[in-house]
């Protein structure tokens, strides 16, 4: 397994940490999500055999946030 933070732009809300975390937990190879409304940043553990950064970036982007 492989961690990874992401920084996302634009959660403000309990809705907005549900729709990333569940947005990523809907792909293959996710282990664990957390997401820090606080600081904007998202850690999550993969299998990078079955899922990459690219992947799980535009997963968070079709929720309508942005990744840095």
């Amino acid at each position: 397994m492989k961690t990874l933070t992401l920084n996302v732009k634009g959660m403000t809300c309990g809705h907005c940490k549900s729709a990333v975390n569940g947005a990523l937990a809907e792909l293959e190879g996710i282990d664990n999500v957390e997401v820090n409304l606080e600081t904007g940043k998202v850690d999550v553990s993969f299998d990078e055999t079955k899922v990459d950064e690219t992947k799980m970036k535009e997963a968070i982007e079709e929720q309508g946030y942005d990744v840095a």
